[in-house]
């Protein structure tokens, strides 16, 4: 584990465990690296040197009141890859993630990046507007950032309800998921995260899928209720140069904690392909 101190002053939180091809993880909102767990201890085990960090404003990385956008995510990480000399990397995006990994291997990423995967991820563009007629409207977003406001640690209690598909007939509740989840949330800065929900609502990641050459596995699952698959995955891959599409029936947001012994295999089948 280590920290990065970038250009700006801000210090990145990260991971960096066993040698071998690179496999990068970047996590969704408001969450850390630690959302990560199952799949660094799974790829860690099968030989690869698995690296994850902390956003800016996120987990153990400095509480930032600025630069809580996506080029400033894409340009943190830049900093960090150089640093570490990743070359070859497999870089792996959840929700959030997935933009900044998106906006990373389009921005910086030549030379560097071998293959990328999105899952659950919210690119080309959240927000519903003119030209994206079947986004969610922007008033779903305003009430996000005004119940993190008004009482983040409630908002944030509820929000893995959806998150897991705990809602749905016959799921069970996992209260060690979910308390999980509140605590990866409350670690991090309210500014960054309230920040955060316009960075990966409204930022659009159409270029930056078009300028990506690299082998791109999207995965999602169809009872996706915080980035519905229709809006996202579906449109993605077919902007993408080299694009695989894999949805899975029935699975919900936050798949790779529920459904880590189907996501991790089909991950690692891409990965050695």
């Amino acid at each position: 584990m280590g920290m990065l101190k970038t250009k700006d002053g801000t210090e990145i939180f990260y991971k960096d465990w066993g040698t071998g091809q690179p496999i990068v993880f970047h996590h969704g909102w408001p969450l850390s690296s630690d959302d990560w767990d199952t799949q660094m201890l799974f790829f860690l085990d099968k030989g690869y040197r698995v690296i994850a960090h902390d956003r800016r404003g996120h987990g153990r990385s400095t509480q930032t009141a600025t630069g809580n956008d996506m080029d400033t995510y894409a340009d943190d990480f830049a900093q960090l890859a150089k640093a570490l000399d990743l070359r070859d990397a497999i870089h792996v995006g959840h929700s959030t993630g997935g933009g900044e990994a998106a906006h990373y291997v389009a921005r910086h990423g030549k030379g560097r990046v071998a293959k990328l995967v999105l899952i659950g991820a919210v690119p080309p563009i959240l927000v519903k507007t003119a030209a994206n007629p079947n986004g969610t409207p922007l008033d779903v977003f305003d009430g996000m950032r005004h119940q993190l406001a008004a009482n983040r640690a409630n908002f944030y209690w509820n929000f893995p309800i959806p998150f897991y598909g705990f809602n749905r007939e016959g799921a069970t509740l996992s209260e060690p998921v979910r308390a999980n989840w509140w605590r990866q949330a409350m670690m991090g800065g309210a500014k960054a995260q309230y920040d955060c929900i316009k960075a990966f609502s409204e930022t659009d990641f159409t270029g930056d899928l078009k300028a990506i050459d690299v082998p791109t596995l999207v995965m999602h699952g169809d009872d996706d209720q915080i980035v519905p698959v229709a809006d996202s995955a579906l449109l993605t891959v077919k902007l993408l140069k080299h694009g695989t599409l894999k949805v899975y029936e029935d699975f919900p947001h936050g798949m790779c904690t529920t459904n880590a012994d189907v996501i991790n295999p089909d991950l690692l089948a891409f990965i050695r392909s």
